[in-house]
């Protein structure tokens, strides 16, 4: 009788040598995962990602820093004079193009009388970058030709345009109509309103006393304010970035200007002592996130570096830069850049900007030493400032780009201009119906 071969015997799947081998493998794909997750994630991002591990692993714990009373974000510099609040920085050129664009288009929904419609395009006329009204009632009644009661009447209608805080009068008007929409204006705001100058020291025992209301509640008062927007309009600017917290924050210190994460918009990980399921994930998590940290931090402050001038001058002194060049000086791959400046905001005296907007190669030949971004900063400005009843033509902004120093083809501006949001010359005549005086067309630098 034939002698049958034992049949050919597979593998055992749960030896503990595959088990291993195929634990550490996955463990290495999450973990890569999540670092790629990770990098990509701006503040907002990041806490939800880090909620909702802790919701799944019982061995995280989250504690999100309340910012110290009296700091406040970069974008809160220069708004805490009792007058206007408008800046002289800001006052360099009128209201953007699409800021203009979207108050008018919503004052269109309004349904007002053609006096009305007068004076809603009279309080558009003095529309500051900020979004705040840069005359007062008054002097825009005289330019209506109306009193002064029919022009807060229709100032009550346009108040409740998006984003709220738009034709504000002076801050704390522009806080308490950001309040109202967000539900918190109560009387502990009121007491906070009327001592806006101790707010702005971070002075909140003395506000507490003056107004008979414990520390506690002006504290949780203060953290909704700083949340708020003091400048609604700007949000409209080229490269802004319309977030409530930033990822980074530039300040002006005694050495120049100083990088720093935004600490207050990021949770801290804790790991709960001790042994057991869920804490080497945890670990790894903190890792990762304190990696992701150290990283943005070190982009952020060799981005900065290479663009000092447009802190001190503005967008329109952007200077060449691409991500190559940043990740071989930091020696990063370029991709880690990518992904780390993807959707991070950084908050400064001048607004707050997309860090990857701030990005832009060169032009060739004639304005070599200017960016891409630079350029477009410089024409969004030119259209800021033209007379709306006779807007500049893509050939005129080609000129004016031309005086400034970049040679570009009129194609080119279409397509710095469409990538703005900025419509043609014979869209934005309809949409700007105001009269600037002498402002002319003009580009800064």
């Amino acid at each position: 009788m034939p002698q049958i071969a034992p049949p050919l015997s597979l593998p055992d799947m749960k030896s503990p040598g595959i088990k291993v081998t195929q634990s550490q493998r996955l463990q290495l794909n999450t973990a890569l995962q999540a670092s790629i997750r990770l990098l990509r994630a701006d503040a907002t991002g990041l806490t939800r990602y880090l909620e909702e591990q802790a919701a799944e692993n019982p061995a995280i714990r989250l504690d999100t820093p309340a910012p110290a009373p009296g700091e406040w974000l970069p974008r809160w510099q220069g708004v805490w004079s009792s007058g206007l609040g408008v800046d002289a920085t800001e006052r360099v050129v009128s209201a953007s193009p699409s800021l203009v664009s979207h108050v008018v288009q919503e004052i269109t929904r309004l349904d007002l009388s053609a006096t009305d419609r007068r004076i809603a395009l009279a309080l558009v006329e003095a529309l500051e970058p900020s979004g705040w009204l840069g005359a007062t009632l008054s002097a825009i009644a005289a330019t209506a030709r109306v009193p002064v009661p029919a022009v807060e009447a229709v100032l009550d209608r346009v108040q409740r345009i998006d984003p709220p805080g738009l034709f504000a009068r002076n801050l704390r008007e522009c806080l308490l109509l950001q309040a109202r929409e967000e539900g918190f204006a109560d009387a502990v705001l009121t007491t906070v309103l009327a001592h806006l100058d101790l707010l702005a020291k971070g002075d909140l025992a003395r506000i507490a006393r003056l107004g008979g209301i414990t520390e506690a509640e002006v504290e949780t008062c203060f953290r909704r304010i700083r949340s708020l927007d003091p400048k609604p309009g700007a949000r409209f600017a080229a490269h802004a970035a319309p977030v409530r917290e930033p990822d980074l924050l530039v300040r002006q210190g005694d050495a120049g200007w100083e990088v720093a994460l935004n600490r207050s918009a990021l949770p801290t990980i804790r790991v709960e002592a001790g042994r057991g399921p869920g804490r080497a994930a945890a670990r790894t998590l903190a890792r990762l996130v304190e990696s992701r940290n150290a990283t943005l931090l070190r982009v952020g402050q060799e981005v900065l570096r290479r663009q000092m001038a447009a802190l001190d001058r503005g967008l329109t002194a952007l200077a060449p830069m691409t991500m190559a060049e940043v990740a071989e000086r930091l020696d990063l791959h370029e991709s880690t850049i990518s992904r780390i400046v993807s959707g991070v905001s950084i908050d400064t005296p001048l607004g707050t900007w997309w860090l990857r907007s701030l990005f832009g190669g060169a032009r060739g030949g004639v304005g070599a030493g200017l960016s891409v971004a630079a350029l477009r900063a410089r024409l969004a400005q030119a259209v800021a400032a033209e007379d709306p009843a006779h807007p500049l033509s893509d050939a005129a902004l080609t000129d004016l780009l031309a005086a400034a120093g970049a040679q570009v083809s009129r194609r080119t501006v279409a397509d710095y201009r469409k990538a703005l949001g900025i419509p043609p010359a014979h869209r934005r005549r309809q949409v700007a119906p105001r009269s600037l005086g002498d402002r002319k067309g003009r580009i800064g630098g």
